[in-house]
């Protein structure tokens, strides 16, 4: 079984690099965010991605159809493993999101996957963005995502039994809010990383437990012993 880790290099560049120069591509997959990416744009993916990782390119398109249409295909340029469009932007993006990966992906085609809702958001913070329930909110748009062809969602652990149940075992959850119970930090819906593989998530999405790690190698170690 291949790891199901992806590291989120939510750092500054030459940390990011610093810290991948440590790592083995065979224990985790790479996770480039809005940060890393605004500050180092393309070249980063391409280092990461010349070392041997397997890219998560984790910008979040939400946009009109024909922009997002584009912003995959420049994803796809990169040869990016995943990439991922916000749910909420509707049907009609999500289709052009998945056309546009069908059309532009080379040899290996890009995996896509649609963000639910981010896992900072609690129920208090949703009813303040007029959503009255997590887990019917979460289900709708993982239906949706599947409507209009992705590949799967992005989702808290707390949401995943529930999608693999309704919407199929083939479907993808990619899970961040992974911490251990002493530390939440901004996330509201965690779990652990053995909590969250139990509940059926395909992919874990790892970052300051391991990016604020002492040893981020040993703790990468200790994670698969836990999930594999």
């Amino acid at each position: 079984m291949s790891s199901p880790l992806i590291v989120a290099l939510d750092l500054e560049p030459k940390e990011a690099m610093d810290l991948a120069k440590k790592l083995d591509p065979e224990d985790c997959k790479l996770k480039v965010g809005s940060k890393l990416f605004t500050s180092s744009g393309p070249s980063i993916v391409n280092s990461l991605n010349d070392m041997g990782f397997k890219i998560f390119l984790d910008l979040k398109f939400h946009d009109i159809p024909n922009t997002v249409y584009g912003a995959i295909q420049e994803a796809c340029k990169l040869n990016v493993w995943m990439t991922n469009v916000h749910c909420s932007g509707g049907l009609e993006m999500i289709k052009s999101a998945k056309k546009s990966m069908l059309e532009n992906s080379e040899s290996t085609k890009t995996i896509v996957v649609g963000v639910t809702l981010l896992t900072s958001i609690g129920p208090t913070e949703a009813k303040k963005i007029g959503i009255n329930s997590v887990k019917n909110q979460t289900i709708e748009l993982a239906r949706l995502a599947k409507e209009g062809g992705l590949d799967g969602v992005v989702c808290s652990p707390q949401e995943v039994k529930n999608i693999k149940q309704n919407i199929g075992r083939e479907f993808l959850t990619v899970t961040p809010g992974i911490r251990r119970r002493s530390s939440k930090g901004d996330q509201k819906r965690i779990s652990t990383a053995q909590e969250a593989v139990k509940n059926g998530s395909d992919y874990l999405v790892i970052g300051r437990p391991i990016t604020e790690s002492k040893n981020p190698v040993k703790s990468i170690k200790s994670l698969l012993k836990e999930v594999l």
